[in-house]
This record gives C-alpha cells, sequence and structure tokens, in this order.
C-alpha cells in the first residue's frame, strides 16, 4: 500500500498533536493527584508549626497546615489586595505583616475581607495595635489573579497600602526586613480579624484529567483509522 506524501504529512503532524496532548494531560493528572494528597494531609495534620526564619519555608509543603507565632504587628505598614470577592461583593483582603519575636523577619498575616467603599479613595480602617501578642492561623498561598497587568505588585503611597498582586520581595524592600514566602491566615476565633471564610483551593480533578486524555488518545486512534481507510481508498482507485 502507498501512501500519498501530503495527507500522510498532515496525518503524522496531527497524530503527534493529540498524543502529546494525551501524554500532557495524564502528567496534570499525576500533578493534581499529589497537590491532593498534600491539601488532604495539611489541612487533616494535627501538627502546629511554630514560625521561625529557620524552618523549612518551602510554601507547597507548609499549605494548609496550622501554625502560630508569637512577636508584634508593624502598625506602620499595611495592605490591602484588592478586587476579592466576597458573597457577591467586591472588596479587600487586610495584609498585615507580623514580626516574629526576637527575629528580623516578618510573615504577612492575612486579617480577612473587608468591603470597598464606593467612594475607591476612601479606604477601610484597619487600625491595630502593635503590643506583642500570639497569633495562630493557617499557611496559605496569596490570592492568584488571572491575568497579572504590568505593575500590578507595586504598592500604592497611601496608608494602607493597596496592591492587586502579592510579591513577597516587592513588600520586603518597602518594610526593609525579609518576609516569609506564604501568607498566614488568621484564625477566625484571633480577635484583630474581619470577615474570614477560607476556602481550599478547588482544582480538576485526576480523574477528569484522564477523561481528556482518553479523549485525546480516542482521536488520534480514530484518525489512524480514517487515514488507513483513505489510503486503501486511494490504491484501489
Amino acid at each position: 500500500m502507498k501512501f500519498e506524501k501530503v495527507p500522510t504529512l498532515v496525518y503524522l503532524v496531527l497524530l503527534t498533536l493529540l498524543c502529546t496532548l494525551g501524554a500532557w494531560q495524564l502528567g496534570r493528572s499525576e500533578e493534581k493527584r499529589l497537590f491532593l494528597e498534600l491539601q488532604a494531609q495539611g489541612s487533616a495534620s494535627a501538627e502546629i508549626i511554630s514560625l521561625s526564619k529557620h524552618i523549612d519555608i518551602d510554601g507547597d509543603k507548609l499549605r494548609y497546615k496550622k501554625t502560630q507565632a508569637t512577636g508584634h504587628y508593624d502598625t506602620t505598614h499595611q495592605f490591602l489586595i484588592d478586587n476579592q470577592i466576597s458573597a457577591g461583593k467586591v472588596g479587600y483582603f487586610v495584609l498585615t505583616p507580623f514580626i516574629l519575636q526576637a527575629e528580623n523577619v516578618g510573615v504577612l498575616v492575612n486579617r480577612g475581607w473587608v468591603p470597598l467603599n464606593p467612594d475607591r479613595d476612601i479606604l477601610p480602617e484597619v487600625q491595630i495595635n502593635n503590643e506583642p501578642t500570639a497569633v495562630s492561623g493557617r499557611i496559605n498561598h496569596f490570592p492568584s489573579v488571572g491575568i497579572k497587568l504590568a505593575g500590578a505588585e507595586i504598592p500604592t503611597e497611601s496608608s494602607p497600602s493597596v496592591i492587586q498582586v502579592v510579591d513577597v520581595e516587592v513588600l520586603a524592600k518597602k518594610l526593609t526586613y525579609p518576609l516569609m514566602p506564604f501568607q498566614v491566615e488568621l484564625d477566625k476565633d484571633q480577635q484583630a480579624g474581619f470577615k474570614r471564610e477560607w476556602q481550599v483551593t478547588t482544582v480538576m480533578l485526576p480523574e477528569q484529567h484522564i477523561a481528556y486524555a482518553i479523549q485525546w488518545f480516542a482521536l488520534a486512534i480514530t484518525l489512524t483509522i480514517l487515514f488507513i481507510w483513505y489510503s486503501y481508498k486511494k490504491n484501489d482507485k
């Protein structure tokens, strides 16, 4: 059986594309499986991480783990993460730097959600005292955005400062002391907080990725059958 060059080339390109997409979905399935295992372990663990600059600060490994720290809030600097939705309303997450006791390192404590004033020039009142205290909460990544605009990580000169995206390196320069690469979501029973309804990140399940992979491989098989059928037809003629 002879194969025409152009149809064969098109077939091989499409076959490679379909198989690549199928393999990619299988890879994503494994990534999601590992992520969900890590998420479940962090949420179910009774271990309480005591924050210190000496701990392993891998945000992925510590994500959703319970934590506590002693120190004081940096009341001279606070940040509002813009465009945060709660119950269909727009507002801010309040991030307050917390300096660990006897250590020149801080962690950003998410004290909860506050509504947006109809006049955007009027920022919410988020004052807090800087007396020595203890905080407890859970470790999590910072809120993400779909599209990051240029300059979104630069805090405004207002007090508190407004940011669109959290970049700890940028904020650490403003604060003049290092920051841990994650946030602590303040427990609901802790004082000095605002509306707190912390959610667990939802992702596409591994089984869904496997289903997509099967579809791509099925298309590859269908394409192969059609190509062979087409080639036989051409040879018969």
